[in-house]
């Protein structure tokens, strides 16, 4: 009698889909076991750069000179009378903090400018003028002013085009977009200022809520397109980028918004 042959077992059918997801999976898993083993080696072994003694010596020196320097531009301004030409002045970080001394550093966190390419509104006085004139190498400012038919008035277009283009604000510890007026209301209404628009105006015509509004809006932080602002230590009217620009300081404002 002849033995009957045994069916062959179905093998079991994986869909296409199926296999890729694994493979997938799979080298995800390889790639996620090698970030965790290179953070875990970056956090044993520190990242610490060995500076050679003539690095510290010199940066030291740099920092030194920075103070000395500051000194003397503060030395210069008082011996010679500055008068703005607007109330109004819109001052602009240009330079990080390298060789920079921590009283400069000082200065430029008063005015709230603590990163690179940030702008604020100051109202302008013999005071606010020194302070400028001892951070000069690291900001460039300038008065909000136009002029036409000999006539000087407040650049509405500048500061207007900041605000609705740039303007950001903090309520509490949170910084939002200034887009509500109800968020103006909120904050400024005691002083009648319930819209974007009376921030503008205030903030044109420095009146005297304009402590008040300037707290209220955070620094603008800037644009730098095709490097317009090279952080060049020369002042401008040299052909640099810190310093006064007196009214020039629209025409950068409008390549940087």
């Amino acid at each position: 009698m002849a033995t009957e042959e045994a069916a062959p077992a179905a093998l079991n059918y994986i869909p296409e889909v199926v296999l890729k997801k694994r493979k997938t999976n799979e080298q995800w898993a390889v790639r996620r076991k090698l970030q965790q083993e290179e953070r875990a080696k970056r956090q044993k072994t520190g990242n610490f750069i060995i500076k050679k003694p003539e690095q510290f010596i010199r940066e030291y020196r740099d920092k030194e000179l920075d103070l000395v320097q500051m000194k003397s531009r503060g030395k210069r301004i008082r011996s010679a009378s500055v008068t703005p030409e607007s109330n109004l002045l819109f001052v602009i970080r240009i330079r990080g903090k390298n060789d920079m001394h921590p009283k400069t550093r000082k200065i430029l966190y008063s005015l709230k400018l603590r990163k690179i390419r940030t702008g604020v509104f100051v109202k302008a006085s013999a005071g606010m003028m020194e302070m400028l004139q001892k951070v000069e190498l690291y900001v460039t400012y300038g008065s909000m002013m136009a002029v036409a038919d000999a006539c000087r008035y407040p650049n509405l277009k500048s500061v207007k085009d900041l605000i609705y283009k740039k303007g950001v604000v903090r309520v509490g510890k949170e910084r939002i977009p200034l887009t509500d007026n109800n968020i103006v209301e909120q904050e400024l209404g005691k002083h009648s200022i319930i819209c974007i628009e009376d921030i503008v105006n205030e903030i044109v015509a420095v009146g005297p809520y304009f402590k008040s509004v300037t707290s209220f809006l955070c620094p603008f932080v800037l644009n730098n397109p095709e490097k317009v602002l090279q952080g060049k230590k020369k002042r401008f009217e040299d052909g640099g980028d810190s310093g006064n620009r007196k009214d020039k300081i629209n025409e950068l404002i409008s390549k940087i918004n």
